[in-house]
């Protein structure tokens, strides 16, 4: 028997490091394994996905626990494996490295784990800056640290060079302490953390907790939504869109949709009218590039729709939606959802997408102001449908009216702009003939 180092694979566009959701049931030192048979599920910036064994062989060392960031090309897992395969392994692999290959990739979206941890330790005094040597940190150096999004993004926006900083997380990991303590001139790692503000005399003490690990899913969408909110400068525009020609259009439709297993809604309507605005409106679709300070204009209009899971908010992209009917849309958004909410949805389906619609239908509320999907440069908010007292030729009746809310960029995108390109879509859902004249 032979010891074979299984590393972590470059899952796809260059990503540097994934984040362990979870090991599969069994997976442990000791345990026996075959080829193909799931090991773990790694997340990283563009998806999840789970890996599995491309040997048979005995589980010797896990490379890390749930919640652990690990670089590509460091240890994922070590199993005893026999000395014939040992032998093919070397021989398809340069003789300075250890063995390494990618296991089958299954595109899922798993669900994001619960855990109850114990209580927290006490927390260490934090170090004075006077007590740090400088000379330490100018004497450190690696070339590609690893850190989480949010540490590096952190770093950038301190002026920290990441390769300079001493790491002091699980697995040589950079921490925000230790780019936080560079920030400010201390050489020391992270050990110490920053200490917890002290509970005054009155203050009660609260009652029993739970604490629950930021991993997974959760976990990306935190650090994505922290990241939009921090970068770009959103404002929002609201407007009345009264939708009662729409409603009957809908209503004339929805039996025969619904005969071919559709069930009609009015995000389709919307969706075909915010492809028809982007068209005549290429500046919200858009995105920026921070790395080179550059405004990216996208030709194709591939529309995301903001849709809630029990592990959270996920984004799937209908490609090409200008080009699709009314029909197609509501086929594209019925499955999409679907394979969502239930967990089967593809990679594939989850990337690419130019600009983002967000609602949460009969609970969509009056009003919110939605946040940009980064690094888009807008987003459309759907609220509920209400009967409201509206004026039409100068006499009031009760009309269907909703809320529409245009969150947007505004570093790149003027309040003139963004106003006429939402009134772009009020007018095509207050007079859908009009979206006829826009089919390809």
């Amino acid at each position: 028997m032979a010891r074979w180092e299984f590393k972590l694979p470059d899952i796809g566009e260059g990503i540097a490091e994934g984040e362990i959701v979870a090991w599969a049931d069994g997976i442990c030192p000791g345990a026996v394994v075959v080829a193909d048979q799931p090991l773990v599920e790694v997340m990283t910036d563009k998806a999840t996905v789970m890996i599995t064994s491309p040997k048979n062989g005995k589980v010797q060392e896990l490379g890390g626990n749930a919640g652990d960031v690990v670089a590509v090309g460091a240890n994922l897992v070590v199993l005893e494996i026999e000395e014939a395969e040992s032998l093919v392994a070397a021989l398809e692999t340069p003789a300075e490295t250890s063995a390494s290959a990618v296991g089958d990739i299954r595109d899922d979206l798993p669900g994001m784990r619960l855990v109850k941890s114990a209580p927290a330790a006490n927390v260490a005094t934090h170090v004075s800056p006077s007590v740090a040597n400088s000379a330490a940190v100018a004497s450190f150096f690696q070339e590609k640290p690893l850190a989480t999004p949010a540490t590096r993004q952190l770093a950038r926006e301190l002026s920290v060079d990441l390769r300079s900083v001493r790491p002091s997380g699980p697995n040589g990991r950079v921490t925000r302490n230790d780019v936080q303590g560079v920030a400010q001139g201390n050489s020391f790692s992270s050990t110490q953390p920053i200490p917890e503000p002290a509970r005054s005399a009155h203050q009660a003490t609260p009652g029993p907790t739970e604490r629950i690990a930021l991993r997974g899913m959760r976990k990306k969408i935190f650090e994505q939504m922290a990241r939009s909110k921090r970068t770009a400068a959103h404002a929002t525009f609201v407007e009345e869109c009264d939708v009662t020609a729409l409603q009957g259009i809908r209503e004339r439709c929805r039996s025969k949709m619904e005969a071919r297993g559709i069930h009609l809604t009015y995000l389709p309507f919307i969706v075909k009218a915010t492809a028809a605005a982007l068209k005549r409106h290429p500046e919200l679709n858009a995105a920026f590039d921070e790395t080179t300070s550059e405004i990216v204009r996208y030709r194709e209009i591939h529309l995301g729709i903001a849709t809630a899971t029990n592990e959270g908010l996920i984004v799937p992209v209908i490609k090409h939606a200008d080009r699709c009917s009314v029909l197609d849309l509501a086929q594209a958004i019925q499955r999409l959802s679907s394979a969502a909410r239930d967990g089967t949805i593809s990679r594939s389906d989850l990337q690419g997408s130019t600009f983002t619609l967000t609602s949460l239908g009969q609970k969509s509320g009056l009003l919110a102001t939605p946040v940009l999907n980064f690094p888009e440069v807008g987003i459309l908010g759907i609220h509920q449908i209400k009967e409201r007292p509206v004026v039409r030729h100068g006499q009031i009746v009760i009309g269907n009216v909703m809320l529409l809310s245009l969150s947007f960029d505004h570093r790149i995108i003027d309040g003139h702009v963004a106003a006429a390109f939402a009134y772009e879509i009020i007018g095509f859902l207050q007079e859908p003939e009009s979206l006829f004249l826009e089919m390809v």
